[in-house]
């Protein structure tokens, strides 16, 4: 019987262990960050191989087999890709195609390479997972639905978030990761330098 060297423990691992009530937090803190711009969730029970634990987890929660899914360089690995076809099934697609696209900021540049919706569907636009050495209630001031006054986050820029609010009701949403924590920016917010 010939063996799938594919199917080695970083592929069979890192899944929920108890998947129906893992999944449930892990939705509801990804919910719950997009609804409050800017505040920071931590969230546990998933490891996929060179990612952070937020960005596994969000994989698991938001994406199924009809979610195209794009690694940017440096995330876009072999062991990687094993991974999420074994545990979500999902198609690994060019930047154009995606409805998920994850890697650095940096990596996933330029950003006007992903779907922003139409206007029949503003919906049907990308959302990118950024991983980020760390997560900082601090750095840039956000302003706008769910948030209060304002919120602070350590995000790498504002040009971007910028020209994505002049898109509005179209353009992309973000989530920021780092370790087990992650935040969320949709395409609502308002980034100002502070």
């Amino acid at each position: 019987m010939m063996r799938d060297d594919r199917l080695n423990g970083d592929v069979l691992t890192g899944g929920f262990a108890d998947a129906p009530v893992q999944a449930a937090r892990a939705f509801r803190a990804a919910l719950e960050a997009m609804a409050r711009p800017g505040k920071i969730e931590t969230v546990e029970g998933a490891e996929g191989p060179g990612i952070s634990t937020a960005a596994a987890v969000l994989l698991l929660t938001l994406c199924d087999r009809e979610t195209p899914i794009h690694l940017a360089p440096g995330c876009n690995s072999d062991a990687l890709r094993h991974w999420i076809a074994f545990h979500i099934g999902a198609p690994v697609v060019a930047a154009d195609e995606a409805m998920f696209a994850l890697g650095s900021w940096q990596a996933l540049k330029p950003l006007d390479r992903y779907r922003i919706g139409t206007a029949e569907y503003p919906d049907r636009s990308v959302t990118l997972i950024v991983e980020v050495a760390a997560l900082e209630s601090a750095g840039m001031k956000l302003t706008g639905p769910g948030i209060e006054t304002e919120a602070a986050l350590s995000l790498p820029e504002v040009e971007a978030f910028a020209r994505n609010g002049l898109l509005f009701p179209l353009g992309w949403d973000c989530y920021f990761t780092a370790q087990d924590r992650l935040a969320a920016v949709p395409r609502t917010t308002k980034v100002e330098a502070l």
